[in-house]
């Protein structure tokens, strides 16, 4: 029996390699094999799950966080011979290069660095972000796949840009050394370009939501960002001065924060865009190529996968619900696991598991989510 292991992180609790881990530790106890798959959704994992698939080289650095404390964050070094065939035709086609860096926000800029009560967009920096892409710049890489999932910020990539070279200043001429949206109501200039050579950057985005307006950045994911909804109003309006000027500077349309998925991760999509030409490219795509997804569905006997919270939202086309749906087209059967399930209805084929045993407080459901996920998966094989 070869089982697919294909979890994405329990978000808040454990990544989706631990997730792995546990899964197929149960299934090699059934004396079964089990073909580890772990997923990302281009936030945390992204750049360590898709550098080792590929072989490539890792390396860590330190950099500023979204308060602006240090951090420890690595990025990817990846020749793009390394990459698998559909993968690499997809990201040469947007930017081309024989090594990749690949990086990740949510390692740099992300909400899980940050305890409950410290996240605020209105502080938060994206900064972190841009020195990731430089040190990959700086380490000879010829284009750069960014990962723009689970950050904590809303500064249209302006930390990220005043690490690759511009400077911010207020009416009076005064530098904004550490710029964030608490400081755009007194932005008065932006200045220069973004220095050195800079490679080509692809942002692996799977939302289409525009910079502004009610399905955009601030509206859509301000509040898990730790943005009072009293304060929405005053964001939006300092939001679209703020990449008016940008666009200005830049010499871009006034309608490219329109564009569908500009306002991916506090619009530093938007940011790179304007600033560096950035272009996106569907994030899930690409990684379900680059992991051979596929072909691993197709030599499976069974599935296994799973999230934090599993709905009808995860039926829509990423991670472990696009990999449910695809076993299912292939005659597999799929068992999920998630801490909690909230499905409208439910799938012909699809086994679906809630971990968390009922009536467990939040505050013991996230560490104890290995265990609950152990026992869950070993219930459920021990019948398949």
């Amino acid at each position: 029996m070869r089982v697919l292991v294909a979890f994405d992180k329990f978000k808040g609790s454990i990544g989706a390699a631990q997730a792995c881990d546990v899964a197929a530790g149960v299934v090699s106890g059934l004396g079964w094999e089990a073909d580890r798959c772990p997923l990302t959704d281009g936030g945390e994992g992204f750049a360590a799950i898709l550098t080792r698939a590929a072989g490539g080289r890792e390396s860590s650095h330190t950099v500023a966080g979204p308060r602006g404390e240090p951090v420890r964050a690595s990025i990817g070094i990846v020749p793009a011979d390394a990459i698998r065939a559909g993968a690499r035709a997809r990201l040469a086609a947007a930017v081309p290069g024989s090594r990749v860096g690949v990086v990740e926000m949510a390692a740099a800029s992300g909400l899980a660095l940050l305890a409950p009560q410290l996240r605020d967009p209105f502080l938060a920096s994206s900064r972190g972000t841009g020195e990731l892409i430089r040190a990959a710049a700086q380490a000879g890489v010829q284009s750069v796949l960014l990962g723009v999932g689970g950050s904590a910020t809303h500064d249209l990539g302006l930390g990220a840009l005043g690490a690759l070279g511009l400077s911010f200043a207020d009416g009076s001429g005064r530098p904004i050394p550490r710029i964030t949206p608490a400081d755009f109501a007194r932005l008065g200039r932006i200045e220069g370009r973004i220095e050195g050579p800079l490679p080509p950057i692809a942002i692996a985005c799977d939302v289409d939501n525009p910079l502004l307006g009610p399905n955009g950045a601030a509206a859509v994911y301000g509040g898990q960002k730790g943005l009072a909804p009293a304060d929405l109003p005053e964001l939006e309006r300092q939001t679209a001065s703020v990449a008016a000027m940008l666009c200005r500077h830049f010499g871009r349309p006034a309608d490219l924060a329109s564009h569908p998925g500009a306002g991916a991760a506090g619009g530093i999509a938007f940011g790179l865009m304007a600033a560096a030409g950035a272009v996106l490219i569907p994030g899930f795509e690409l990684v379900a190529s680059w992991l051979d997804i596929e072909r691993r569905l197709a030599g499976a006997d069974l599935v296994v996968t799973g999230e934090g919270r599993f709905d009808d939202t995860s039926l829509r086309g990423k991670g472990p619900g696009a990999v449910a749906r695809l076993g299912l087209s292939l005659g597999k059967e799929v068992h999920v696991f998630a801490g909690r399930i909230a499905l409208s209805r439910g799938i012909p084929g699809l086994f679906v598991h809630e971990i968390t045993p009922a009536g467990t407080a939040a505050a013991e459901a996230f560490p104890g989510a290995p265990e609950f996920l152990e026992r869950a998966v070993r219930l459920a094989l021990s019948r398949a």
